[in-house]
């Protein structure tokens, strides 16, 4: 299952980085609002690397960006495997990849808590991280699918509701 979950996630984290990223653009189209480079900055505290004030490091933001997304896809395919699946599942993912990027962007000095930002660049943050975080899910819920019910949808299959008579799922031999 957890060779599975890595490369499912993988690719699923990669596609929703993907489409969060055309949705970014798509927005920053409509808003005027400028690319962001905190990701290339946070890599760049975290690595140890060189820091050039007024530099665009593009590929070092494309770097963070993307690798951050897939390797938390790898997370959100977990999730499915186990039998954590559909949108509420994905909701629950959304409040793990803003997470982490607070600890990361606020651990370097990078960024600030988000209730110190203007509520507009909270609201579109919140925005592209849940875009990010559904397409995400629909793609590692569907591979993780293909694969039948997980262990939490086999023990959730045995009887409905939380019944504390409903012991754990018989152990594979």
């Amino acid at each position: 299952m957890m060779k599975r979950a890595l490369w499912q996630g993988l690719l699923a984290g990669a596609a929703g980085a993907v489409v969060m990223t055309m949705s970014e653009k798509v927005e920053q189209r409509i808003t005027g609002r400028p690319d962001s480079h905190v990701p290339a900055r946070v890599l760049e505290r975290l690595a140890g690397m060189a820091e050039r004030p007024g530099r665009q490091p593009l590929p070092v933001n494309w770097t963070m960006h993307f690798g951050q997304a897939a390797l938390l896809g790898v997370l959100r395919s977990v999730m499915a495997q186990a039998g954590l699946r559909g949108p509420v599942s994905s909701a629950k993912f959304a409040v793990v990849r803003l997470t982490n990027d607070q600890i990361l962007e606020n651990i370097t000095g990078v960024g600030a808590p988000p209730s110190t930002w203007p509520r507009k660049e909270l609201v579109v943050d919140v925005l592209h991280k849940t875009v990010y975080a559904f397409v995400t899910g629909a793609i590692a819920d569907a591979l993780a699918a293909r694969n039948g019910p997980g262990p939490g949808q086999r023990h959730a299959a045995m009887r409905s509701g939380r019944d504390p008579d409903v012991g754990p799922l018989p152990r594979k031999r």
